[in-house]
């Protein structure tokens, strides 16, 4: 898995190593670092059968052997370990292994670092994640998980390398919780783990309701930067949501819970009264009495209500021109009440730039019910949209949206939520669904958006991606369209998460760790700007936690443009 030999000696070394696998009906992914002589050689074996344990110890004791031919080393970049260790007194000689065994028990006399990872190394076939012949059980789930055979094969992509046992320093996303607080059991790896092991092990009626997973699972922000940055792709906030559907099916629903999902029924509300609204959290009194009975932290700020939804505005006052380009605009239930002023300038920027921007009456994203795992909810959501969209929505003409984590729903959930023909509209659609970064980047290559439309004025802009952004689609729009105007200067802000995660943030036993979150890279980063340096964040979440974290603004990419056009 990760020889090397001398660079010279590839060639021949990868024909044999593939003579071997060859003559025991197996084949391997390649991969790696050829250029060093080092490669990643994965046979594809079934380590749940007898069969595919004896082939795992034969192979691994024939590639040994091919490496010392070749004069390499079996740990090109990963370490001998469990897996390797039992093969180093044939890899440096029975003479140079006592004399490691001798070096470790002068250094190590209790034996306490690494145990039996060097020296005195069990067998490699033993203490295996798998039991031969163990039933790998089939659930109904309400995500399609079929891709990777079900929701406890997708628990077991995780191969356990602790990608996710990173720093901020790293760079990346996954995982928030885990750059905070550097405890084992907030890595996607734990999650995926307790996940695998409770599913293929317990005997209650539904494994999913364990209050062990429940334990690991509590911390997880749903950011999704595993789906990306995991190297098998583990997609922990689709995991962890399939989880509490599961797990609410035998606990119930808590309040709480119900209340973050309704949120935009809750918006409806106070979008008719919303005098009552800002009077209650105007006042520190009401608010904070207010926020205790919602399960909220006191030291949390409220999101601010629209005057007026968006959606009013579109239906009854803006009034779009004919014109040859037009797309379809997306208004999700946080920039219809809470954003709506955003919502306004990214249909007036479209506008202005050419675009006839239709809008028509459409369910919400469901990104609430999501976060919050009333999947059955979301799964309605999901297929009205879809039947919505699917029949209209083009390549000439597509679906626009402003909020990444809504309007990328189309991209992932929404597809994993249907089924059948839907399903395969579902797909279609995606592909004719972008971010407003997306789409405008797209129009510059074409041609349609052109430099001297904006302003030559000089400005620095630091920006902050959404964590769904950079997992689902990319910043390499942000920077193109910011970059757009003459004299614009756009820096990139090497955060992960900002920690607020739609309702995580705000809730009382979650505060804490998700300002300590943002302390990691991105308060200590925006604190340092001088008041003229613009920053930009496209979700709401990140705004407002920025707003919360450092006391400044933070502007949507529309509201940047907007307010640079000639």
């Amino acid at each position: 898995e990760d020889t090397a030999v001398d660079v010279q000696d590839l060639p021949a070394y990868i024909a044999e190593f593939n003579q071997i696998l060859e003559k025991h009906g197996l084949y391997s992914v390649h991969y790696a670092h050829a250029g060093s002589g080092e490669l990643h050689l994965r046979p594809i074996l079934n380590l749940k059968t007898a069969e595919g344990q004896k082939q795992f110890r034969i192979i691994a004791e024939e590639i040994a052997t091919l490496v010392k031919k070749y004069k390499g080393s079996l740990s090109g970049e990963h370490g001998d370990g469990r897996l390797r260790g039992e093969f180093i007194p044939q890899m440096v000689g029975e003479h140079n292994y006592e004399l490691i065994k001798q070096m470790k028990q002068i250094w190590d006399p209790q034996n306490i670092f690494n145990p039996g990872k060097i020296v005195d190394t069990p067998p490699m076939d033993s203490s295996l994640r798998y039991d031969v012949d163990q039933e790998t059980r089939e659930f109904d789930t309400m995500f399609d998980f079929s891709e990777n055979q079900g929701i406890l094969r997708s628990a077991e992509l995780c191969n356990g390398s602790g990608d996710c046992r990173k720093s901020e320093l790293s760079g990346g996303t996954m995982c928030p919780s885990y750059m905070a607080t550097r405890n084992e059991k907030e890595t996607t790896r734990a999650r995926a783990n307790i996940l695998r092991e409770m599913l293929t092990r317990s005997d209650k009626a539904n494994p999913f309701a364990h209050e062990e997973i429940k334990e690991v699972m509590d911390l997880c922000l749903s950011c999704k930067g595993c789906s990306s940055e995991c190297p098998s792709n583990v997609d922990m906030a689709k995991l962890k949501a399939e989880w509490q559907y599961q797990y609410y099916k035998e606990k119930g629903v808590p309040t709480r819970v119900k209340r973050i999902a309704h949120f935009s029924k809750s918006m409806k509300l106070a979008s008719r009264v919303p005098w009552a609204y800002d009077m209650i959290f105007s006042n520190q009194l009401t608010g904070n009495l207010a926020k205790s009975i919602a399960g909220f932290a006191k030291e949390r700020s409220m999101p601010e209500l629209a005057k007026k939804p968006l959606k009013s505005w579109l239906n009854k006052e803006f009034r779009p021109e004919k014109k040859d380009k037009r797309v379809y605009f997306y208004c999700d239930e946080f920039t219809n009440y809470n954003d709506a002023e955003i919502g306004k300038k990214a249909v007036l920027l479209l506008d202005k730039l050419g675009y006839e921007v239709t809008f028509v009456d459409h369910p919400d994203c469901g990104r609430p019910q999501l976060s919050k795992g009333l999947l059955d909810e979301a799964k309605e959501l999901a297929e009205a949209n879809v039947k919505l969209f699917a029949d209209i929505v083009s390549e000439e003409v597509p679906l626009v949206g402003i909020e990444p984590s809504a309007i990328l729903t189309f991209r992932d959930e929404f597809i994993s939520l249907t089924r059948g023909e839907l399903q395969g509209k579902a797909r279609n659609l995606a592909k004719h669904t972008f971010t407003i970064e997306e789409f405008l980047a797209r129009e510059i290559d074409r041609g349609h958006i052109r430099t001297e439309q904006f302003t030559e004025e000089k400005k620095l802009i630091k920006v902050h991606g959404h964590c769904h952004q950079k997992s689902l689609s990319s910043m390499t729009p942000t920077k193109k369209i910011l970059s757009l105007p003459k004299n614009f200067e756009v820096h990139m802000i090497p955060s992960g998460c900002c920690g607020m995660a739609g309702s995580f943030g705000y809730e009382k036993e979650h505060y804490e760790l998700s300002m300590k979150i943002g302390e990691l890279v991105l308060f200590p980063t925006v604190r340092k700007q001088p008041k003229e340096v613009i920053i930009a964040a496209s979700g709401t979440s990140c705004r407002h936690q920025i707003k919360d974290g450092t006391g400044r603004k933070a502007l949507h990419v529309v509201e940047i443009l907007w307010e640079n056009l000639k």
